[in-house]
């Protein structure tokens, strides 16, 4: 049904060739997201064009279902999350990637329990420990459907709906970080991606009436 509903989007591609030329010069890279608009991502990151992918899918029943849907695409998936196996997961990926440098990754930077909007460390980490660039990567489609009872209120676009898809400049990520310079690059992610899913947003119609991050105390 994904694949269908897949087949049926057109896609509307801003600054594209970014990845492109990363992928040309098998410059491996982190694919920093949303965990919201997974499902509007899913189906153009598996096309021939945009490379090979390892990504994170969790270990619960809703994370074996999704699990089946990247296998399907053509995604090396491994298993873990924030809740549960993630540390495992995490080293999976690095080991992938350090073994076929023609392998790049993906990770949500809001992780798999949220708060939404807001950066973990793990994507930081993964680029760090791969020599990997940190990409920042948006999607946004006014014809869709939003689940709004689940923690990062997903985004589904509807079938024939126009995705729009937007990278952002690569971040660098040192091979060595102290403490105040994660957190540097976590809140620098973290607005970076914000700004692109705001502006992307606006740019397409797509309306929701809760903020795209958890606003902060």
């Amino acid at each position: 049904m994904y694949r269908a509903l897949g087949r049926s989007w057109t896609y509307d591609e801003q600054d594209v060739y970014i990845l492109r030329d990363l992928i040309a010069a098998r410059q491996p890279v982190v694919g920093a997201f949303y965990h919201s608009r997974t499902f509007a991502l899913l189906h153009y990151f598996s096309l021939p064009a945009q490379g090979r992918w390892i990504l994170m899918c969790s270990q619960s029943r809703d994370g074996e279902a999704m699990a089946r849907i990247e296998e399907g695409l053509g995604f090396r998936v491994a298993r873990g999350s924030s809740g549960k196996g993630g540390a495992r997961a995490l080293v999976e990926i690095i080991k992938a990637q350090r073994e076929d440098r023609g392998l790049n990754s993906c990770l949500a930077i809001d992780g798999s329990r949220g708060p939404r909007g807001i950066a973990q460390l793990g994507s930081i980490t993964l680029a760090q420990k791969t020599g990997s660039l940190l990409l920042p990567v948006a999607a946004s489609a006014s014809l869709c459907w939003r689940w709004s009872s689940s923690w990062d209120r997903t985004l589904v676009p509807k079938p024939g709906a126009t995705i729009t898809v937007r990278i952002g400049e690569p971040i660098e990520v040192p091979n060595k970080l102290d403490e105040a310079r994660y957190e540097t690059l976590r809140r620098q992610l973290e607005d970076k991606m914000f700004s692109l899913h705001s502006a992307l947003d606006k740019y397409t119609g797509c309306i929701d009436p809760e903020p795209l991050r958890v606003p902060t105390v």
